[in-house]
């Protein structure tokens, strides 16, 4: 909640600060308090241009990775023709792998992306975590402590995005590192691990690039303890929003050709096919980014 979130920011200033806080209720409330009005006076300041950095924020994110081309009419004489429909993607991830974290990390910023990633794992994943589709390891450093997320296997189906990943577990120190561990596995076939095997599955933006996300997702539920979560970062098709849609539709081929991704899935419908019983679900810019909290079906 907004609470919390002011409550872990609050606690994360005292610490910085270096101030105590636990040695007075009533010095912590005051310092808190104090704060707090700082805080709210200098953001009362920025609500007019927050909105526009939002709006502007999504915008550049889809002229970065949109493309100028108009859309071809696929018909299913065309399918194998399409890079929507062409089941090779793993190639696409091949050759974009050492530069796809420099393509895409002004994005994320601006767009709050990191912000997303960090609250998902912070408030949600615990225990044996896997996480599929982890490509280059762009989730690595917001996952909690130890004391809270024990092992981590990160697995993707290409082993060029996942050396990426390696070269940033091999810059944490060892007592980090060691609770990491890298697997190149299809996500739909994860036949190494028997069911019921983790207490946390993540996958962030990965529907959009699975061949059959509905496929995956039951996989993940298979491999899932029946008390653990589902934790989805994707994105999608807006509901709320048809021009946006329609953007997302017009510019599918191009997207698809040149990340691998097919931006204009149904995410709504593919978790509901799936079975997956979603607890939380939230969208961000405009619509098309879903956070989602679910379980198991069992």
């Amino acid at each position: 909640s907004l609470h919390t979130l002011h409550l872990l920011d609050t606690r994360w200033c005292l610490n910085e600060l270096h101030l105590p806080c636990d040695s007075s209720p009533t010095t912590c409330f005051q310092l808190t308090a104090a704060m707090s009005m700082s805080i709210y006076a200098r953001r009362f300041g920025l609500v007019a241009v927050s909105g526009t950095v939002y709006v502007g924020a999504v915008y550049l994110g889809l002229q970065l990775y949109g493309g100028g081309n108009k859309r071809k009419e696929i018909t299913s004489g065309d399918e194998a023709k399409s890079y929507v429909y062409d089941p090779k993607r793993t190639a696409t991830f091949q050759k974009i792998a050492y530069s796809y974290d420099d393509e895409i990390e002004k994005d994320e910023f601006v767009m709050g992306i990191n912000l997303l990633r960090r609250a998902l794992l912070y408030f949600h994943a615990r225990g044996d975590v896997l996480e599929v589709g982890a490509g280059t390891g762009r989730n690595l450093g917001y996952y909690p402590s130890k004391s809270t997320v024990t092992k981590v296997v990160l697995s993707d189906s290409s082993d060029k995005m996942l050396l990426r990943a390696k070269e940033k577990l091999l810059k944490m120190p060892d007592s980090e590192r060691r609770r990491y561990e890298v697997l190149v596995a299809d996500a739909a076939r994860l036949q190494y691990f028997p069911d019921n095997s983790f207490d946390t599955i993540v996958d962030t933006f990965g529907l959009c690039s699975f061949d059959d996300p509905v496929a995956v997702l039951k996989e993940l539920q298979r491999v899932c303890k029946p008390d653990g979560k589902i934790l989805l970062l994707e994105h999608g098709r807006s509901k709320s929003y048809v021009g946006l849609s329609g953007y997302l539709d017009k510019h599918a081929e191009r997207h698809a050709k040149n990340w691998g991704c097919v931006w204009n899935r149904d995410i709504d419908d593919i978790v509901r096919s799936s079975g997956l019983t979603v607890d939380k679900l939230d969208t961000w810019h405009f619509g098309t980014t879903y956070y989602i909290v679910s379980r198991p079906s069992k």
